[in-house]
């Protein structure tokens, strides 16, 4: 049997989560870029587990049976970065992260240490691409 996945959606407030980050420049990169994926997905945001700000959903089944939600783009400002969730994967977007500025990318992760180092632009396209790529649709990996 497929454990039940940690991270979803709760009911806590967004707004609290990130008026409680201690640096102020990692809040304030945070509160733009949950301003931006509000603007850019027309959603609002919602809270996934006790970290993670989403927009939107989509749903991913593993070849191991585990299954579970996710949001379809969301934000979390940890210590060493802020931590973009985009993508299923970053391999279709390597041109406009040619241009986006200083980040470093996980696998389902886009890593930035200062908004103010990356062209908002592209960060906003990112944003919208990753989201129409995925809101709403289930993600199946093969064994």
């Amino acid at each position: 049997m497929a454990s039940e996945p940690k991270t979803t959606r709760t009911g806590a407030s967004v707004d609290e989560f990130l008026a409680g980050v201690a640096d102020p420049k990692r809040r304030a990169d945070a509160e733009a870029v949950c301003a931006l994926m509000r603007e850019v997905t027309g959603l609002e945001p919602a809270m996934w587990g006790p970290s993670i700000v989403g927009f939107g959903q989509y749903h991913y089944r593993y070849a191991t049976g585990r299954e579970a939600d996710w949001p379809a783009v969301g934000l979390s400002p940890r210590k060493q970065a802020l931590t973009l969730y985009l993508s299923d994967g970053y391999e279709r977007y390597a041109e406009q992260l040619a241009r986006l500025g200083p980040h470093s990318t996980g696998r389902s992760c886009l890593y930035i240490k200062r908004l103010a180092d990356v062209d908002l632009e592209v960060l906003r396209g990112l944003i919208r691409d990753g989201f129409e790529h995925i809101n709403g649709r289930t993600v199946t990996t093969e064994a």
